[in-house]
């Protein structure tokens, strides 16, 4: 009798604490409220911080706001002792530049800008020109406008997006699908071009002016062979293919792939500085697991003050950077309560996003902490506001979650488990489509995890258009309910597999895009 009583008493204690386990995580996770993200956004997407800007005293001041907080919550740091991890960048910045067309002089941002960090210092004249339509080079769809066209040595001119649409003014191609600027440059050049220009549908409108100055995570050397890439108002390109009007965008889609004959003279000097950037790291140490690691990040950059406008980055990214601060302070309460973490948790910020992913890229290729012992990445970027193009009934709760069918069969589970025990939001998977023409995926900072192995979940708000990186995207437009919300899920979600007995299984393939 004994022996039947222990069991059923065995069992009950068992769901007792499993019931305790959850009703203390429910408990941290309440304590993550709209009025402490409001606050702390308040501070990361104010005046003061000018838009962030990767390399700028304004992202020094938000980087010091950020370690400050750390510091405050009696968080480790996470780079032996420092709270920052410094990289270097590079500023390129014109010191003369010039485009003219049969003696023609254009000016620039009403007629033309260089693509600095994919043009070398350039003072040359050219006789030819060939127009490759659209500059398309893509094996999946067969299409290479290449085709019997001999390029080597001269100057590609190129219609700007794909025959379907244009990327400046859809943008579903400007993330290095086959329509993207950055594909046709590359194209261009493997095709031994001297130089590449885009044309681009309704310059002056469509356009963002161009800085004189620009940065790149590796040095451009002057002394490289020579190359350039402009993008250029429908009325360069009337002038290099020999028009004597100025020809429209559809109007040029049915020009013949050949080589045009005008006097393009091409003067590009530029001088470049090395400046410094940095991500903020905080540790909170694990009880059993010391050499195992969850990571928690978000990218604290956006683009800066142009002139007089500061782009504030409200949701993009000051929204995931609040999310890991507080969630930082609510893990290290928690700890000091008493229920610390089994494993250890990282809460990282990183900058040079908004640039190309260079912050996370840096640590994924100098790592602090083994990224074979990191169970998983959770990111966060822009989860403050409403999909506009979102016509559903659950507008005011959902997130999108990307990530879920790759990597780690583990990671949905977990986060879909605690979902439907705790938030009960909707997880929209969409963006986790292979034919989503946005390339979600590879466009946040968890992909330089994912590159290198590790499981990764990115938590999103599906923002795309409306203030998406405009002036407009202001801390006045954030819900803070939904946002507390989504960041209550990451969380618990991290409480999860921080507390997991083992790492994360990774039995599932990244699978990279072909057009990348």
């Amino acid at each position: 009798m004994k022996k039947c009583l222990f069991f059923p008493f065995f069992f009950a204690a068992l769901v007792s604490v499993a019931q305790n386990t959850n009703t203390i995580s429910e408990k941290f996770a309440a304590s993550i409220t709209p009025q402490k993200l409001q606050e702390k956004l308040t501070v990361i997407a104010s005046a003061e911080m000018e838009g962030r800007e990767t390399a700028t005293p304004a992202q020094k001041r938000a980087a010091m706001y950020i370690e400050n907080q750390f510091k405050k919550y009696g968080l480790k740091s996470g780079n032996a002792d420092s709270y920052q991890m410094q990289f270097p960048v590079y500023q390129s910045e014109l010191t003369d530049k010039k485009l003219s067309v049969n003696g023609k002089n254009f000016e620039w941002n009403k007629d033309f800008n260089f693509l600095l960090n994919s043009s070398s210092n350039i003072n040359a004249t050219f006789e030819n020109t060939v127009f490759a339509g659209f500059g398309i080079v893509d094996a999946t769809s067969t299409i290479n406008d290449y085709d019997n066209l001999d390029v080597k040595g001269k100057i590609v001119v190129v219609l700007d997006g794909t025959a379907n649409e244009t990327a400046s003014s859809q943008g579903t191609n400007r993330f290095r699908g086959p329509g993207s600027i950055f594909t046709k440059i590359s194209n261009a050049q493997n095709k031994g071009a001297a130089g590449i220009v885009v044309v681009m549908h309704n310059f002056l409108t469509t356009h963002i002016p161009f800085p004189e100055k620009t940065m790149s995570l590796q040095p451009t050397n002057s002394t490289n062979t020579s190359f350039f890439a402009a993008i250029i108002s429908e009325e360069v390109a009337s002038q290099l293919l020999g028009l004597t009007a100025i020809d429209k965008f559809s109007s040029l889609q049915e020009f013949p792939k050949k080589i045009y004959h005008a006097e393009l003279k091409i003067i590009i000097n530029k001088t470049t500085t090395e400046l410094q950037s940095s991500n903020v790291l905080a540790i909170l140490p694990g009880t059993e697991k010391k050499d195992e690691y969850v990571f928690l990040t978000a990218h604290y950059d956006h683009l800066g003050k142009h002139g007089d406008v500061i782009y504030y980055g409200a949701d993009d990214d000051g929204s995931g950077t609040t999310a890991v601060l507080q969630m930082a302070e609510t893990f290290a309460t928690a700890a000091k309560k008493g229920y610390k973490p089994k494993r250890n948790i990282v809460f990282m910020t990183v900058s040079g996003e908004e640039k190309g992913l260079w912050g996370s890229r840096f640590y994924s290729e100098h790592p602090i902490f083994s990224l074979d012992k990191t169970s998983a990445d959770l990111n966060t970027d822009m989860i403050g506001r409403i999909d506009t193009e979102r016509k559903l009934a659950d507008t005011l709760n959902y997130v999108y979650v990307i990530g879920h069918d790759k990597l780690s069969t583990d990671l949905v589970k977990i986060n879909e488990e605690v979902n439907n025990k705790f938030t009960h939001l909707t997880l929209d998977y969409r963006f986790d489509n292979p034919s989503d023409v946005n390339k979600i995926y590879y466009r946040s900072d968890h992909f330089n995890f994912a590159r290198k192995g590790v499981p990764i979940l990115f938590f999103y708000d599906g923002m795309l258009k409306a203030d998406y990186h405009q002036p407009t995207d202001t801390v006045d437009k954030i819900n803070f309910n939904l946002m507390a919300k989504r960041t209550q899920l990451i969380f618990l979600t991290a409480w999860e597999i921080a507390n997991k007995d083992e790492l994360l299984k990774r039995d599932l393939p990244l699978n990279m895009p072909a057009s990348r």
